[in-house]
């Protein structure tokens, strides 16, 4: 049965491997994963993501991956020998590319006796806005946006999205895929966003409102007291779960997803 504390991703936004560590093993309690991104990555290399998964974490390898398609399934191949539990892409970079990923990764794991990890695609970043999405010549609202990208990503084999939770209600309606995962970031306490995160939505809205992992950064590592702060996230997730319909847990939905 999936907990409160399973939903939990944190993202481990620093800039040293030795912090990263740190909190890591401050947090560990009450977070079912841990996500590394660019910041971090870059930093600190594929050895620290190795450490983490050695010592029973479940990693979020969030490089957001958008290039051509060997190249992303290569990619893909690599973080499935990471043993990372999910990893993204930019379904900006097309049904190819998003293919060719899921393949990899499947043909990957069966071939070297490992854990499939999770593939999802990046649909638009929670810092974009209506005049971001014209500057780069994309016509129409997020929210229709967000939708045809979700499709595509279903449609291409992938096994869910990185989308705000004010679009999950519209993912939902669009892909009618049970196990079709929604990852949400952009998490913030509520009152008006105070930094670059601008399609927000706070914990407990985003979970009644369908999402399965919310990723949380700034709010936990930049509190007073980072434990503190992702307890409190904790039982607000919990108390939204107890208002919510049961989903199924990270695990079930590994075992019921196709593999492609």
């Amino acid at each position: 049965m999936i907990t409160a504390k399973d939903k939990l991703i944190i993202a481990l936004d620093v800039d040293n491997p030795v912090r990263a560590v740190e909190l890591f093993d401050e947090l560990r309690d009450y977070a079912g994963m841990f996500k590394i991104g660019l910041q971090l990555f870059t930093a600190a290399g594929p050895d620290l993501v190795r450490q983490l998964v050695s010592r029973g974490g479940r990693v979020f390898l969030d490089l957001k991956y958008h290039d051509i398609p060997n190249t992303v399934a290569m990619a893909g191949s690599e973080a499935t020998r990471l043993g990372v539990s999910i990893f993204n892409v930019h379904a900006s970079g097309g049904s190819e590319m998003m293919k060719r990923a899921a393949a990899a990764v499947s043909e990957t794991a069966e071939r070297e006796n490992l854990s499939r990890p999770r593939v999802i695609a990046v649909t638009v970043l929670t810092s974009a806005d209506q005049q971001t999405l014209g500057q780069i010549g994309i016509a129409g609202e997020a929210e229709s946006v967000v939708s045809r990208l979700a499709s595509l990503a279903s449609e291409s084999g992938l096994d869910g999205v990185v989308a705000s939770a004010r679009e999950i209600k519209r993912i939902r309606e669009t892909v009618l895929k049970p196990a079709f995962l929604i990852v949400t970031p952009g998490i913030r306490k509520a009152g008006p966003a105070a930094d670059d995160q601008r399609r927000t939505m706070s914990a407990g809205d985003a979970i009644r409102s369908g999402a399965d992992y919310l990723v949380v950064g700034r709010p936990i590592l930049a509190a007073p007291d980072p434990a503190s702060a992702a307890r409190e996230m904790v039982d607000e997730i919990a108390a939204a779960l107890a208002d919510a319909p049961p989903a199924a847990d990270f695990g079930e939905r590994s075992r019921s997803q196709s593999v492609y």
